[in-house]
């Protein structure tokens, strides 16, 4: 590719915050935080490249998209947005991940199952020009501009400068699925792996079942906590993980949780559950295998169901946590079978199509 940036490029990233950063108007731009896959798309003629996060190209898992940014975009540009799923026109994170596969052939049917969905937020060149020294307008400005010619599923994200009405998407949109809203600096150039933009998150709390935990990847104690919540028919579901713990805190957690130990898994409400995650069979049991790291250690040590935490969390979707939690507090006045899955956040159903029609 000839292109004034060239794959790989690291995206600009942002801090979490809970609550819309202070400024004047027309300080920062706000959008509509995705649920999905980070990509850079790189376009020089023919040739598209879909760059994720962690700079492992996503091209050769959704190649639905690619003539579909051909169409959209121009000749020769590099584009910074989201790869969403949407099933029944809500976000859907389990059918996102579920396109991460080796086999082409799975590939090729869940493209045509569950097809993608990009969304456009940042213009980094556009011909032979690097945007990424100009202001964020300038960048937002240029982008509306080749957006007359996207078509579904090229998307470009809805955005505005009006703080109430960024507090009412903020509200609102959690319904659609998204995650919260982006603060961006009108004013600020595109800094690759650099946290200068915000994401304001939403913040929820729940009481889940300590349901097991895995060692922390030095060997040095407890690393992370595999969290569960009953539904009405009394089986255990794994909803996630706490993890992001300080070394005397992991170290804390060792002894608190050792004599919780099950030696005998049968006797775990998960040992079904654990006999298929060793065969990969679902990716969503806590010992499956990781679907961008195959080598990651996915062992975990399975305990008696009797703890009881308080956890935060921001988002989630499909009766599970997006993302990890964060450890709140121990609750010895709950019980573990008090801990049921009604307690996560449900809001009033948005469509995806709302969302993007915001803009």
């Amino acid at each position: 590719m000839e292109l004034p940036l060239t794959p790989p490029v690291k995206p600009m990233l942002a801090k979490a915050v809970f609550e819309l950063p202070p400024g004047e108007t027309g300080d920062l731009s706000f959008e509509p935080k995705w649920d999905g896959f980070r990509c850079i798309v790189f376009r020089d003629g023919d040739e598209v490249e879909l760059g994720s996060r962690n700079e492992r190209p996503l091209t050769r898992y959704f190649p639905e998209l690619l003539p579909a940014l051909r169409a959209a975009l121009p000749e020769r540009c590099v584009v910074d947005g989201e790869i969403v799923v949407a099933v029944d026109d809500r976000l859907a994170f389990d059918a996102l991940q579920q396109r991460i596969h080796p086999a082409d052939s799975r590939v090729n049917m869940l493209a045509e199952a569950t097809p993608a969905t990009f969304i456009a937020f940042d213009l980094l060149a556009l011909g032979d020009r690097d945007l990424t020294g100009a202001p964020f307008g300038e960048r937002r400005a240029a982008l509306e501009e080749i957006a007359g010619g996207f078509v579904p599923p090229v998307h470009l994200t809805p955005s505005t400068d009006d703080r109430e009405l960024a507090s009412r998407w903020f509200e609102h949109f959690e319904g659609a699925g998204l995650d919260g809203i982006m603060a961006k600096p009108v004013d600020g150039p595109y800094r690759p792996d650099k946290r200068v933009q915000f994401k304001v998150k939403h913040r929820h709390t729940a009481d889940c079942v300590v349901a097991g935990y895995r060692v922390h990847k030095s060997g040095d104690g407890v690393g992370s906590l595999l969290l569960g919540l009953y539904d009405t028919d009394g089986a255990l579901h794994h909803v996630g993980v706490a993890a992001s713990f300080t070394a005397k805190f992991r170290a804390e957690l060792t002894e608190i949780l050792e004599p919780l130990r099950l030696d005998d898994l049968s006797e775990h409400p998960w040992a079904e559950w654990m006999q298929q995650a060793e065969r990969g069979r679902d990716g969503r049991l806590p010992g499956a295998p990781n679907r961008w790291n195959a080598d990651r250690d996915q062992s975990w040590e399975p305990l008696r169901v009797e703890r009881v935490v308080e956890v935060g969390y921001a988002h989630s979707t499909g009766g599970r946590f997006r993302g990890t939690t964060r450890f709140g507090r121990w609750r010895p006045d709950r019980t573990p079978e008090s801990c049921r899955l009604d307690q996560l956040v449900e809001r009033e159903p948005v469509p995806v199509s709302e969302v993007l029609a915001a803009g």
